[in-house]
């Protein structure tokens, strides 16, 4: 009952209960510890010693803080953390007993105290920094995310019984006997470490491990330079040091006002324990009730944006009310906060940076970075009072300074946190073998230059393209360069590059590509020609149509069809449909060479001459590659319908896909629509269904944005798949383009349902095929379904990414998305952290928890069923909501079910627009009608 009652209320999940209570306990043991031994040396300086010597106390803190830092830093470079926590732990608890040996025997003096003044500071610093970056390493972002705020309870349970423990024990029995109990307390902790060890540590994966534990290069830079040369480290750093100061501030304001109210000290010390308890108390109330939920739902950054604006708020109340309760409240806001949701936010914080680099840098922050905080603190404080005569209300003003300084750090935090994890999710990604996409076009023409010299030809050809619409006399002699490139395709887009220059650019150049075995980049050369030399367009024609060189006359055939296609006078001058069919006629008995075929097949797409357009068709299938090739760009060249169904056929074939969408895309715009008509009456074979928005995108403007929009609502998941990559494809060419927001949110939920109903279906599949068993036909059939449902599952992921890209920066996603897929658990539970802190609620509310259902159950057939569907229902829901493929794969099920409730349902799809699942319906329910007359006849 209790632990159920605590999973709940702290999310805690199977297999976490033991190891977060076990760490609770350790965090407890250490503050408890502290709130023995601080108050108990702190009453023996004061007494001792005097107030007075507490400013030298600070001073020596920090000094001995920073010293001590450097051989720390030194042994964490060398050992392990379990073996430095291990002598942190035996040196103090000696440290404590000695102090209990020398109160025995009265044997305390001035060095002692200060000795053991400074040893309890770097305690409370070092004890509870160690504790915090072994919780790092035993737990994973979204594991901390969760966890913290019931561990963080362990601490603030451990201040609330150390005080009352310390007021008990030595007012009965000393402050020897208060020490004493501190050090065996302490002792405990020491095989509480060795539990946890083995406990969790030994039980994560060897990749786990050496990622959260391995040495970075960066390590053996010093760690002052680490935290100055990193943005993350650099700002964490400066927020404690702020919020250090802060807080000292308050503190000083709190006990000078409460020390003018209540000038008895017996009453004073009541009301200081009083309110210190009380703090302690509301801090484990906000740990239990409220951290996780303020994390879950604000994220790190904004959630330590809330202690600052509550400090802040408090002051200007200050300043309208400037009384002690007022003050009670500043003192409450920073006891409550700080221990309970601003303590886990700061933890989280640290989690992007690598293990290694965060064990120095954490501590670091924490002992000398505090340090030397509170040393700032009491200077100023000093200055203020002392050497400015300030009346001590106005240190407020000093506050307020310091809040919009820790406001402005918090902020930057937030973009360094983030960077860090896209940082170390890209590292990991590396590391495991993966790779993304980094071909991106730079603007700069010195990589322009880089890429035209040596890139390769996809590289080039896309470069060319993107500077179709520029004019850049930089990079022209690396254009007239690629005349002579082995590609044809980069010759061909460098003529047309030429017109962007000084007439006759290059001409003599483009005179030898005249001759080219190709009839496009021919026809593209003598196209050049025509433009750019000042004999007349006439004369030409007739001087290279009559070339004695037949591909020069056959260039010339294909650029004269491109220019007379809008030219009637020129058409009927050179008599082109007359010329066109000559050729046929004279070389009708025999086979027409390569390159006057092709030739041919451009000039009639060119020319429009519906009556040879049967040529073209027959050529459609030509063994031959490059006549195929021709036919195909012949094809988009007529403009004609009844080409469009042909060239989706040949998109089959991967050879010659890009071939057919260039040929589509000549269709233009309109070609959209009716695309899109055929894609809703699922007229189309599945082969060619994912090409369709493909075809669809590479028009990259807002007619095209519109109809991708309009697929995304598709029943078949590659089809929105297709979608909305092709989607992202456009924005990322163009950045400024508009693509609706609300849209790709709506779209973003429907789609997260889908996965959901995909993993519901998924369960109630396997559920059946466990329960009937191996053998079979219907486990067979099942089988089929699961491996669809498997499919559709991964593309719908693949979908919810692309359009998260669509909303947030393209490389975030990409790199998320492949972190997700990797298989290896750190960097999947990172890209969970960082998106759960990129995606607004609505988003992350929808889609994290079908991430997180995927990590905890990779490689797994133990699916979580929010909703049981069973067989009916789960067919049911597949048939009204899926595609073609589910729709026949679910029909097959029922036709070996024999289960007759399934008639409705079929004499629903006997109605479907498309032919197979027409037929299919009409079969099966054939099959079960014909079952149930034969049971009627028997009975």
């Amino acid at each position: 009952m209790a632990k159920t009652f605590l999973r709940k209320l702290f999310l805690i999940r199977e297999g976490e209960l033991r190891i977060s209570l076990l760490m609770q306990l350790y965090i407890f043991l250490i503050i408890t510890v502290l709130l023995i031994v601080k108050p108990t040396v702190n009453a023996l300086f004061l007494s001792g010693l005097g107030a007075s010597n507490l400013p030298l106390a600070y001073i020596l803190t920090a000094v001995v803080a920073v010293i001590s830092f450097y051989f720390y830093n030194k042994a964490v470079k060398r050992f392990s953390l379990r073996y430095i926590i291990y002598i942190t732990l035996i040196v103090f608890v000696l440290c404590f007993i000695s102090l209990s040996v020398l109160l025995h025997y009265g044997l305390l003096s001035t060095i002692t105290l200060f000795a053991y003044y400074i040893a309890v500071s770097l305690f409370a610093v070092l004890a509870a920094s160690q504790f915090w970056v072994l919780a790092n390493m035993v737990f994973n972002a979204r594991e901390a995310k969760r966890l913290f705020g019931f561990i963080g309870a362990g601490a603030i349970t451990g201040g609330i019984v150390g005080g009352y423990l310390t007021s008990i024990v030595t007012g009965n029995f000393g402050n020897k006997t208060a020490i004493i109990i501190a050090a065996i307390l302490l002792a405990l902790c020491i095989p509480l470490l060795g539990f946890v060890w083995k406990l969790r540590l030994r039980k994560l994966s060897i990749y786990t491990i050496k990622q959260r534990t391995s040495a970075q290069n960066e390590s053996t830079v010093p760690v002052i330079s680490l935290i100055i040369k990193s943005k993350h480290l650099g700002n964490l750093a400066g927020i404690v040091a702020v919020g250090v100061i802060v807080a000292k501030l308050i503190d000083f304001q709190f006990s000078d006002l409460a020390n003018k109210e209540i000038p008895d000290s017996d009453n004073l010390a009541s009301f200081f324990g009083f309110w210190f308890s009380t703090f302690n108390v509301l801090a484990l109330c906000i740990q239990i009730i409220l951290t996780n939920k303020i994390l879950s739902r604000l994220g790190v950054a904004t959630t330590l944006l809330l202690m600052p604006l509550a400090i802040g708020l408090g002051c200007l109340l200050f300043f309208t009310f400037p009384e002690l309760w007022v003050l009670i409240l500043l003192k409450g806001i920073d006891g409550t906060f700080k221990q309970s949701v601003y303590k886990a936010a700061i933890e989280l914080s640290i989690m992007p940076i690598p293990f290694q680099i965060k064990n120095q840098a954490k501590s670091y922050i924490d002992v000398v970075v505090d340090s030397i905080a509170s040393g700032i603190a009491g200077i100023l404080l000093f200055l203020v009072i002392k050497e400015w005569e300030i009346n001590t209300m106005y240190v407020t003003v000093v506050i307020l300074f310091f809040l919009f300084i820790w406001i402005y750090l918090i902020y930057r935090l937030r973009e360094a946190y983030f960077e860090s994890f896209r940082k170390n999710l890209k590292t990991s990604l590396i590391r495991s073998g993966n790779s993304f996409s980094r071909n991106r076009l730079s603007s700069t023409l010195r990589t322009a230059k880089k890429i035209l010299r040596t890139g390769k030809e996809e590289e080039i050809i896309q470069l060319l393209k993107k500077l179709d619409e520029y004019r850049l006399r930089e990079i022209k002699k690396e254009i007239i360069a690629l005349l002579d490139h082995s590609s044809v395709e980069v010759k061909t887009l460098a003529v047309r590059h030429l017109y962007e220059y000084d007439q006759g650019t290059a001409v003599e150049k483009v005179k030898e590509l005249v001759f080219s075995d190709n009839p496009s980049l021919a026809a593209a050369a003598l196209e050049y020609l025509l433009e750019n030399t000042a004999m007349d367009d006439t004369l030409l024609f007739e001087y290279y149509l009559n070339h004695q060189d037949e591909k020069v006359a056959n260039a010339a055939l294909v650029c004269l069809a491109k220019e007379v296609r809008d030219n009637q006078k020129l058409r009927r001058k050179f008599d082109l449909e007359g010329r066109i069919n000559s050729i046929i006629e004279l070389n009708n008995d025999i086979s027409l060479s390569e390159h006057k075929l092709i030739s041919l097949l451009l000039a009639i797409g060119y020319t429009n001459m519906h009556e040879l357009y049967g040529l073209i068709a027959g050529e459609l299938h030509s063994a031959n590659k490059k006549v195929r090739k021709g036919a195909i760009k012949a094809a988009g060249l007529t403009n004609d319908a009844g080409f469009i169904l042909p060239l989706l056929e040949i998109m089959k074939e991967k050879q010659y896909r890009k071939n057919a969408i260039n040929s589509l895309k000549k269709f233009g715009d309109q070609i959209c629509s009716s695309l899109y008509n055929m894609e809703m009456k699922e007229e189309l074979s599945d082969e060619i269904k994912p090409f369709i928005p493909r075809v669809i995108g590479s028009f990259q403007n807002k007619y095209a944005i519109r109809t991708l929009l309009r697929l995304m609502k598709s029943k078949d998941i590659r089809t929105r798949m297709a979608a909305s990559i092709n989607l992202r494809k456009i924005r990322q060419a163009d950045a400024d383009i508009p693509i609706p927001q609300t849209q790709i949110t709506k779209f973003l939920l429907k789609e997260s349902r889908y996965y959901k109903n995909t993993l519901d279906a998924l369960s109630t599949i396997i559920t059946i095929k466990n329960n009937e068993g191996k053998d079979g036909e219907l486990n067979r059939v099942h089988n089929n379904l699961k491996s669809l449902l498997d499919e559709q599952l991964n593309s719908s992921l693949r979908c919810i990414f692309e359009l998260l890209s669509l909303k947030y920066h393209f490389r975030d996603m990409e790199v998320a998305y492949l972190a997700i897929v990797s298989n290896k658990e750190q960097t999947a539970e990172n890209a969970l952290e960082f998106l759960d802190n990129l995606l607004s609620n609505r988003l992350g509310n929808a889609i994290l928890p079908l991430l997180e259902h995927r990590l905890k159950n990779e490689a797994s057939e133990n699916f979580i069923i929010t909703n049981k569907l069973g067989e009916v229902g789960c067919i049911k829901m597949l048939i009204k909501n899926r595609g073609k493929r589910i729709k026949l794969s679910c029909m097959e099920i029922i036709a070996n079910s024999n289960d007759t409730k399934y008639i409705p349902i079929l004499n629903k799809l006997k109605r479907h627009k498309n032919p197979e699942i027409h037929s299919k319906a009409v079969e099966v329910l054939d099959k079960l009608r014909n079952q149930l007359n034969s049971k009627s006849v028997s009975a």
